[in-house]
């Protein structure tokens, strides 16, 4: 499958003043099987370590404090050769900051060595930051990726340039049919790889299961029993979060009488280290929003849709005809779309209930409103309200239909929100 990150390696592998890199993200979105794919496709040789509870590499590396060193008691563990320039060395499942600072030793100076190291929990980043490593994430497939994994590239053109140009999509009911599709499937890899060959969502069932067995895994690696306890409460009631209608997230869903001092800690991990994300409510549109965001108030969306399908307990048949089961699971993806983008998560509710799904700001400052509207007969006055009293550059509407401006609004399909991107 082609992973968007993979141009980022190509940059770096030919970069001369390259790093060790490290590569972060939660389990099970492709991320050792795409830096393994990538050195078999640019390298004569990849080098793979297991660092987990690999005791004998943190004994061989300790006190190692030269490149040569480090390189030289690697290729005496794995029993290869490591060439300069030739050979990708790849360290999987890095927790150990022992192991991560003897590595470090190899980015201080510029040299031929290529090293990636490969971490799930984001909040080992604290423990391994320096500037003798660069870091990227990497996070479940989008649309863009979807599309290439089913074989349908075509369609990303005709997305792409409908974005750019404001115009009709002449295949706007295949597109969607696809994008409702990839919501159900969401974007971990072996969901998208198995409904490719066996054509059975009900099979889906299985992985989604698996997925989450192994995020509950990674929860309980938190030092706090309780706080173990409580992150998977948090994580079990974002479903029941999402369908109610104001999207607040509420401790009282947890449990009866449930505080924020209470989860505060379980929700910092999961957010943390990427099972969740938060979407902060803001107090003013002003410059930059990311100081007026309200910390006491924001809503929780899962990081991939097929798993908040699953934790929804429904089947396809659900999806096609309650609309809001679908609309839960769009604004899930639209959310994950813009942190896909690069974007910070925020919303807007005026005094008077007008109500803004999210509100970003580009790189050149410019602070867009985006309302999700997905349902033709759905009718918000929220948008106007909004506009009428900030007056922004842009605004956007997120629909099922087609491509459109109405009355300086920008209509944007559901299929299309991977193409935020490019906002300016």
């Amino acid at each position: 499958m082609e992973r968007k990150i993979v141009k980022f390696l190509e940059h770096w592998q030919l970069d001369p003043n390259r790093k060790p890199l490290v590569v972060y993200g939660s389990k099970q979105v492709g991320k050792t099987y795409t830096v393994l794919k990538f050195g078999e496709d640019n390298y004569n040789n990849v080098v793979y370590i297991d660092t987990d509870n690999n005791k004998k590499l943190i004994e061989l590396l300790k006190k190692q404090n030269t490149i040569d060193g480090i390189i030289s008691k690697l290729s005496e563990i794995t029993n290869q050769e490591i060439a300069k320039d030739d050979t990708l060395v790849v360290l999987d499942n890095v927790n150990d900051v022992e192991i991560v600072n003897t590595i470090k030793t190899i980015g201080k100076f510029k040299n031929d060595y290529h090293v990636i190291l490969i971490t799930s929990l984001r909040d080992n980043l604290s423990k391994f930051k320096g500037v003798e490593l660069q870091f990227k994430s990497m996070l479940p497939m989008d649309f863009e990726e979807y599309l290439k994994a089913v074989g349908k590239e075509e369609l990303i053109d005709f997305i792409k340039n409908c974005f750019k140009n404001n115009t009709k999509n002449p295949f706007h009911k295949v597109a969607m049919e696809y994008y409702n599709s990839y919501v159900i499937t969401g974007g971990m890899p072996e969901a998208v790889d198995l409904l490719s060959r066996e054509k059975n969502i009900h099979l889906l069932n299985s992985v989604f299961d698996k997925i989450i067995d192994t995020y509950k895994k990674e929860m309980a690696l938190q030092d706090n029993l309780i706080d173990i306890t409580r992150s998977n409460d948090v994580y079990d009631s974002i479903p029941y979060q999402l369908s109610k209608s104001n999207k607040k997230f509420q401790y009282g869903l947890i449990k009866d009488g449930g505080r924020s001092k209470e989860y505060e800690n379980a929700l910092t991990f999961l957010h943390n280290n990427g099972f969740i994300y938060k979407c902060y409510k803001l107090q003013d549109i002003k410059s930059p929003i990311s100081n007026f965001k309200d910390k006491d108030n924001f809503k929780v969306y899962m990081n991939d849709t097929g798993l908040l399908f699953k934790k929804l307990n429904i089947n396809a048949k659900q999806f096609t005809i309650e609309e809001e089961i679908r609309k839960v699971l769009y604004e899930n993806s639209v959310a994950i779309s813009l942190i896909s983008a690069g974007y910070s998560l925020f919303y807007y509710q005026s005094e008077g209930k007008a109500f803004i799904d999210f509100v970003i700001q580009t790189r050149t400052g410019n602070i867009i409103p985006i309302e999700l509207v997905p349902f033709s007969k759905t009718k918000s006055k929220a948008l106007s309200v909004y506009i009428n009293k900030y007056n922004p550059q842009e605004s956007i509407r997120i629909t099922q239909d087609n491509f459109c401006i109405k009355k300086g609004v920008r209509y944007i399909p559901l299929y299309a929100t991977f193409c935020l991107s490019d906002l300016v």
